[in-house]
C-alpha cells in the first residue's frame, strides 16, 4: 500500500530530498505515476494554498512546498505520456513591461502549475506586443499579470487594450501588491486576485464558465 500521506506531508513541510526519495520509492514499487502525482504530491499542494490564504503559512513556506512538489513531479513526468499529464487548462502569466518583479508571479505559476493547470511563464518586464504573441502561439484561457510597482500599472491596460484590438479570446486577470478590484474594472480585466490561492479559484471559475 503506498503511503500518499507520508509523501503528501513531505510535500507540505517542503522537504525537497525527502519527497525525491519517496516518489522514486513508489516508481519503483509500481505505483501509478498519477496516482502519486494525484494522492501524493497535488494533494499536498490542495493542503498549502488554503493554508497559506488563511495566514496560517508565509511565502517562503509555500515555496518550498511547491518546490518539493516539483521535484516529485520532475521524477513522474517522464513516466507519463503528455496526453495524460493533468491539466483543467492553459495559463498565460508574465509580469508586466517596466517591471523586474517576479515572486509573486512565480508563486502564482507554482500554485496554478499545483492545481493542474498548464502555466506559461513569460517572466519579467514583458511588452504587450509579447503577451499577444505568445498568446497567439500558446492559445491560454487566462492570460494573468502581474505588477508590483504603481508606475506600471498602467501598463496591464495596455496589454489588454492590444488583445481586445487584435480580436483575441482569452480571459485577462491581474494582480500585485498595488492593485484592487477597483482598478481592474477600470482597465476591463475580467478579475483581479489578492494572492496565489485566489487566482487559482479565480482560473478555475473563469475557465468553468467560458
Amino acid at each position: 500500500m503506498a503511503d500518499f500521506e507520508s509523501l503528501t506531508q513531505s510535500v507540505i513541510s517542503g522537504r525537497e530530498a525527502q519527497v525525491r526519495e519517496q516518489t522514486a520509492a513508489m516508481v519503483a514499487a509500481g505505483v501509478k505515476p498519477l496516482e502519486i502525482i494525484n494522492q501524493g504530491l497535488i494533494a499536498g499542494m490542495n493542503i498549502v494554498g488554503p493554508r497559506f490564504k488563511n495566514g496560517d503559512m508565509f511565502v517562503p513556506e509555500v515555496l518550498m512546498a511547491a518546490k518539493a512538489m516539483a521535484a516529485g513531479i520532475e521524477i513522474v513526468r517522464p513516466l507519463i505520456a503528455d496526453t495524460d499529464m493533468p491539466s483543467i487548462g492553459k495559463i498565460l502569466i508574465g509580469t508586466v513591461r517596466g517591471d523586474l518583479h517576479d515572486i509573486g508571479k512565480n508563486l502564482v505559476a507554482m500554485m496554478l502549475e499545483s492545481g493542474g493547470f498548464t502555466v506559461i511563464n513569460l517572466g519579467i518586464d514583458i511588452p504587450a506586443e509579447k503577451f499577444v504573441a505568445a498568446i497567439k502561439e500558446h492559445k491560454p484561457g487566462v492570460v494573468g499579470m502581474s505588477a508590483l510597482l504603481t508606475t506600471t500599472m498602467l501598463n496591464m491596460k495596455e496589454v489588454i487594450d492590444l488583445i481586445n484590438e487584435e480580436g483575441l479570446q482569452v480571459k485577462c486577470i491581474i494582480g500585485g501588491a498595488p492593485i484592487s478590484q477597483e482598478f481592474a474594472d477600470e482597465i476591463g480585466a475580467d478579475g483581479y486576485a489578492p494572492d496565489a490561492a485566489s487566482a487559482v479559484e479565480l482560473c478555475k471559475k473563469l475557465l468553468a464558465a467560458s
